[in-house]
């Protein structure tokens, strides 16, 4: 009998542990391709308005043995679409709006105040970030290219303006899209310091090491 209880309390012990574990590794999302400010797209045809209230982007912040993910909320946005494709785009984020998804006041107080604060987004300075469109190629994984985003059909680039700065992102997504409503879903890792962001990303700091990976994902709902 002590024997089975051992075996029991082992297998829980494991079992939390391995769930804790996984709890705290960071997200993996599709690595995004970042270069040198582009052209945005001309954007002709027919205007699909994004839907603020459905539409977001969440990201996911990670230290040592921690993760941090919040969302921001899209102010405006719009998609044109020309002969069923896309031509242009572009969407407004409010950095202000940050929502951490964690609780307690040590979120609140400390962490959110200092997410917004010169260390990472100066929000007070730069209050809003933007995304417009550059080039929308099909996209077809393969052995050496397969991305996360289950049904992932397109190839999106675009301008990401944050902190001032302008860097194109390339990343795969899943576009849907019918002659009223688009929807659009992505996830993908970016280099926050291609934006300025340095804070904390030095590995001798130990456990208050910050990555300089952000997780990103974006869902949009447009319609016309």
């Amino acid at each position: 009998m002590k024997k089975n209880v051992h075996l029991t309390l082992l297998s829980l012990v494991i079992f939390t542990a391995t769930v804790f574990t996984a709890c705290n590794q960071p997200p993996k999302g599709d690595d995004a391709v970042i270069t040198d400010k582009q052209t945005a797209s001309e954007g002709v045809g027919q205007s699909f308005k994004l839907d603020t209230a459905e539409s977001h982007v969440r990201f996911t912040g990670h230290g040592v043995g921690k993760n941090h993910p919040g969302k921001f909320k899209i102010t405006a946005g719009e998609v044109q679409v020309e002969n069923n494709q896309i031509t242009g785009g572009d969407f407004q984020i409010d950095i202000k709006s940050m929502d951490m998804e964690e609780d307690g006041p040590m979120i609140d107080s400390k962490l959110r105040p200092h997410l917004l604060s010169g260390d990472f987004f100066d929000a007070d300075k730069f209050g809003a970030a933007s995304f417009e469109i550059t080039k929308i190629e099909p996209y077809e994984p393969n052995s050496q290219d397969t991305s996360i985003v289950d049904g992932a059909n397109f190839s999106v680039s675009g301008n990401f303006k944050l902190k001032d700065i302008t860097k194109n992102i390339t990343f795969p997504a899943r576009i849907d899209l019918d002659e009223n409503k688009l929807e659009a879903k992505a996830n993908f890792d970016i280099d926050r310091r291609d934006w300025q962001m340095n804070y904390g990303n030095d590995k001798t700091l130990g456990d208050k090491f910050i990555s300089e990976t952000v997780n990103i994902e974006l869902d949009l709902t447009a319609k016309k």
